[in-house]
């Protein structure tokens, strides 16, 4: 994610390093890396100026200039700058009428249906709503069945009409149904096309007349870059949409559309679109995304993620597993089900302030650990259990059953051993201090 922005920034920054402080001069140096940065991330001319003019004006600024490290200085209000620039603060939804209605907007590949899926699947899960997914798209033969299957997937239910081509009165009447049977939200999936045009505006317009949304989501595909904020000029100023979805984030090497929509529409990102899974929908918190696109990582994100997989009771038995050395392959394989949970892997170790810049070229499989499953699955249960019993002729089995090396074998083994020592290390206050030790040397 904004790996060519993150790289163009470098260069910016690299510009005070060594310096022992900040000057008109080299400031001036480093403004001009950052403005070239911004506008090669497809950020149009008048808003990366009018962004590196303030950058500029702060670095200058009173109580700056006597400082003994410049790069660091400029990376924080480039940080500030740019988490404002993108909307300064998180925007939620605002979702107050029995049912709330939400109105998903955006043109035809942007990823509309898919999107109002995974909203409903966040509302369910995050929020415990009971959601309603609405099929308003009458033009696209797939799009019915597409939210159908989406909705069976994830456990949510789909209102359509079979043959009835007037969407205002499939999304009135969803409502009304919504209200008979207990729905908190109704999300309305409506037809997209490849362009604006009169008729796909009249017939949003008539639907958001016809149901009053709390909500009107404009969603759109971030690696359109400039012309998915020209889009959502285009279609703000028409209805005057709440907030925007920003889909293909994970894909996204640029940034331009995150950077600019907001300060282009002045509405804010609400949620962006990090990878297919129905789980990759997450709320836009600008300063967070800031920090990622330096490179700083984003720690807060990935406890969240965490804790929404953490089960306090199995954790109590887990860590009771360890204090009697009796953490196996099976505990493991559920350690492993957990992290596949969470994301993408890579999206994962971006998160690691350091670690962007680490995986930059490294391509993570997000079937990065069948190998392992595979290793495990070929185990006895009693194995499993008690990993201590594996001798060399268990391996070459477990080997022979799972179609690995016998080097492979050895080397989870290893690394399972590993892990428990430093498992059991971190039981004890004393074993905290010599973990800490031990990472500091490393």
């Amino acid at each position: 994610m904004f790996d060519s922005l993150n790289d163009r920034l470098d260069k910016a920054f690299h510009v005070l390093s060594g310096r022992n402080k900040i000057t008109e001069i080299n400031v001036a140096e480093s403004i001009k890396e950052i403005r070239r940065a911004l506008v090669e991330a497809d950020v149009s001319y008048k808003i990366a100026k009018d962004f590196t003019d303030q950058v500029k004006k702060t670095a200058l600024g009173g109580g700056v200039l006597t400082s003994l490290k410049p790069g660091q200085v400029m990376t924080k209000i480039v940080r500030d700058q740019m988490a404002e620039l993108m909307g300064g603060k998180v925007s939620e939804l605002q979702l107050k009428s029995s049912p709330a209605v939400i109105l998903m907007a955006g043109l035809q590949g942007s990823g509309k249906t898919t999107h109002a899926a995974k909203l409903g699947n966040y509302l369910k899960r995050k929020k415990t709503k009971k959601v309603l997914l609405v099929a308003c798209d009458v033009y696209r033969p797939a799009a019915i069945e597409q939210l159908k299957v989406l909705g069976e997937q994830l456990k949510i239910d789909v209102f359509s009409k079979e043959g009835s081509t007037n969407p205002v009165e499939i999304a009135k009447d969803a409502v009304a149904f919504a209200k008979a049977n207990g729905h908190n939200v109704v999300i309305v999936d409506t037809a997209g096309r490849l362009a604006i045009d009169k008729a796909m505006m009249d017939e949003i317009k008539n639907i958001h007349t016809a149901v009053k949304p709390d909500e009107t989501l404009f969603v759109v595909d971030s690696m359109t870059g400039q012309d998915a904020v020209n889009t959502a000029k285009a279609f703000n100023d028409l209805l005057d949409f709440n907030g925007v979805i920003l889909t293909k984030l994970d894909g996204d090497t640029r940034g331009g559309a995150a950077l600019t929509i907001n300060a282009v529409v002045s509405k804010p990102i609400k949620f962006i679109g990090t990878g297919e899974k129905m789980e990759a929908l997450d709320v836009f918190y600008p300063d967070r995304m800031a920090d990622r696109i330096l490179g700083m990582g984003d720690v807060v994100s990935l406890v969240e993620r965490a804790q929404e997989q953490f089960d306090e009771k199995e954790a109590r038995k887990l860590s009771k597993k360890i204090a009697q050395n009796k953490f196996g392959f099976d505990d493991f394989l559920e350690q492993i089900q957990q992290i596949k949970k969470m994301g993408n892997m890579k999206d994962l170790m971006g998160m690691i302030p350091g670690m962007g810049k680490a995986m930059k070229n490294i391509d993570i499989d997000d079937d990065a650990f069948k190998h392992v499953e595979a290793i495990i699955h070929s185990m006895t249960p009693h194995e499993r259990q008690n990993p201590e019993v594996i001798n060399g002729s268990r391996k070459k089995r477990i080997a022979v059953g799972c179609g690995r090396d016998i080097t492979e074998i050895n080397k989870l083994m290893k690394q399972f051993e590993d892990m428990r020592k430093m498992m059991k290390m971190m039981q004890n206050p004393a074993g905290k201090r010599g973990m800490m030790n031990m990472m500091r040397g490393m």
